[in-house]
């Protein structure tokens, strides 16, 4: 039997999980935060334009306007400056295949509970590799937080100072593109730490892995539903041209 006839044979008997790692997306959905000197990327809104009425009585639909990367959402290299001149660096570019690959997930969740300005760093990396084995090129890299059990003001967490909420430290972050991951999950806004505007360089996550062509996946949900390895992510963005990233159904193929 082929690995694709047994994966779908394993799916129908239940030995395969589907995970949605999604946030449901709704208006009041929350949006990441920029000082007011910065164009504002808008939240969700929705128009109907029919409901089995007047407008179109058989059918139901809406107009919807948001940021790109609104909810959960895929960053595209082109997103950031530093990916701006890359091959394939926009949405419509993107190789499918690059689309579907294995996920590492490392579990800070005891340790972001504690400090909201928790940083992954080289050393809890090689102490999850030695535990869990190595992280491999071309796979993602996903930070469980369960910051997405958080609700409204409690997710973005700004304070007076700025929003505080986990993420990777420059050093972390040098170290997982060495390793050639293909992108760098999280359950928080953004793939950045709160506090990543003033580390050196600046929101490393955004400015060093879209700056080598790596993906990141922001929002993310449920990643306690994951083994810390030997799950397979999907995670398709719109095929939007020129399209700095969208939001997209991220799910996981998962043991059972």
């Amino acid at each position: 039997m082929s690995s694709l006839a047994s994966l779908i044979d394993d799916l129908a008997a239940g030995r395969v999980r589907v995970v949605d790692l999604t946030q449901p997306l709704d208006t009041d959905t929350p949006v990441i935060a920029l000082p007011d000197i910065f164009a504002a990327s808008p939240g969700l809104s929705v128009e109907e334009i029919s409901h089995y009425d007047d407008a179109g009585p058989g059918w139901y639909w809406n107009t919807l306007t948001l940021g790109e990367h609104t909810g959960t959402h895929f960053d595209a290299p082109v997103h950031w400056v530093t990916g701006k001149d890359l091959p394939n660096n926009t949405t419509e570019t993107i190789p499918a295949r690059s689309l579907v690959a294995p996920a590492n997930v490392i579990d800070v969740s005891r340790e972001a509970a504690a400090d909201d300005d928790f940083l992954l760093t080289p050393s809890h990396l090689r102490a999850w590799e030695a535990e869990h084995g190595p992280i491999d090129a071309g796979t993602w890299v996903l930070l469980r937080s369960d910051w997405s059990k958080r609700q409204g003001d409690a997710f973005l967490n700004i304070g007076e100072d700025g929003p505080h909420t986990p993420g990777p430290s420059v050093a972390c972050v040098e170290a997982l593109v060495a390793r050639d991951i293909l992108g760098f999950g999280v359950e928080t806004v953004g793939t950045d730490a709160g506090a990543a505007g003033g580390f050196e360089p600046a929101f490393p996550a955004h400015t060093l892995f879209h700056g080598t062509g790596k993906y990141g996946l922001a929002s993310l949900a449920n990643l306690d539903a994951l083994p810390p390895k030997g799950a397979l992510l999907i995670a398709p963005p719109l095929k939007i041209v020129n399209g700095s990233g969208s939001p997209v159904r991220v799910l996981a193929l998962a043991p059972a």
